[in-house]
């Protein structure tokens, strides 16, 4: 198992990731509207995003991020080969994100410098990732694979090495409060905030409201705990 100094993800971006409270999920189609949604999610106080390798555009994407709205903390996810996390590297990325726990991306990602969460869903996807010296992880599908309740159950006999998660997959404004009151969560992730329909017909005022609100909530969460 790694030592605490060669963890996967550096000590800023958990730092500024456990700050936020929040990842929006962005799938963007159109570069036109990538300036517009960052600045009506940093206009509503969401300043990490999850930029997913879905879509064509993704990668330039993030480039007019780093250079126009340098303030986004810029993560990706759906990050699946070597040569995606070369790419998401050379396009800037602060971290990047899977869906699963495959051992050979995570040292790739640690090879070329970026912090990295796998996805975990079972003892033994949290087992690979302790083992690949992963302390924040992806929950992944959180709601359908048993939400909070699920996640407390299972890391119960890992807690004394200190993992976090960011739970992803159905997170809501609804549900995020059974998330962000428990000390295991570093951040939820969702893409409710900025939806896809949202982004293409440019709502961004809807988009700053769902920001302010969940900020709101989180900021509450935190001045209690």
């Amino acid at each position: 198992m790694y030592p605490i100094n060669q963890q996967a993800m550096s000590p800023e971006i958990i730092k500024k990731i456990d700050e936020a409270g929040i990842i929006a999920v962005l799938i963007i189609d159109d570069l036109k509207h990538v300036v517009p949604v960052s600045r009506a999610l940093l206009a509503g106080g969401v300043d990490t995003i999850e930029l997913t390798l879905r879509t064509p555009v993704a990668l330039d994407a993030a480039r007019l991020i780093k250079k126009e709205v340098s303030e986004i903390c810029l993560g990706f996810g759906t990050v699946l080969t070597k040569d995606q996390v070369s790419a998401v590297v050379d396009a800037g990325a602060d971290f990047a994100v899977s869906p699963g726990c495959n051992p050979k991306i995570i040292a790739e990602a640690r090879k070329q410098g970026l912090s990295f969460a796998p996805g975990i869903m079972t003892p033994t996807d949290i087992e690979m990732a302790l083992e690949e010296g992963c302390r924040v992880l992806k929950y992944f599908p959180a709601e359908s694979s048993g939400g909070m309740e699920h996640l407390k159950n299972m890391v119960a006999p890992y807690q004394y090495l200190n993992p976090t998660f960011i739970p992803l997959g159905g997170c809501n404004l609804e549900n995020a409060s059974s998330y962000l009151e428990s000390p295991l969560i570093t951040a939820i992730g969702g893409s409710w905030v900025a939806k896809r329909p949202l982004i293409q017909s440019e709502n961004w005022a809807e988009i700053t409201k769902n920001a302010k609100q969940i900020r709101t909530l989180i900021k509450s969460i935190k001045s209690q705990k």
